[in-house]
């Protein structure tokens, strides 16, 4: 299992965050992939639960904290490189 702490920076516009293409990346690995912030874990690889992270990620942006990019399987190391890569 891999785990990498990221600021992530959404002062952008919302169409900015492709949730859809973020979830259809994470579904090309056969790793499991979690976005982590305090008690929230969020699937990578669902579209209902990728939609909840954006505000996940206001919350943390608000509290300037990191949120945790949590990945296991046997590909990990590119899927934490391809996931991680959406938001620094």
């Amino acid at each position: 299992m891999l785990r990498k702490e990221m600021q992530i920076d959404i002062t952008r516009e919302p169409e900015k965050h492709p949730i859809a293409k973020l979830v259809q990346e994470a579904s090309r690995f056969s790793s499991s992939i979690f976005f982590e912030y305090k008690d929230k874990n969020v699937n990578a690889k669902s579209i209902m639960g990728m939609m909840t992270f954006v505000g996940i990620m206001k919350r943390a942006l608000e509290e300037n904290d990191k949120i945790t990019l949590s990945v296991d399987g046997a590909d990990e190391d590119d899927a934490l490189k391809t996931m991680s890569s959406f938001f620094e």
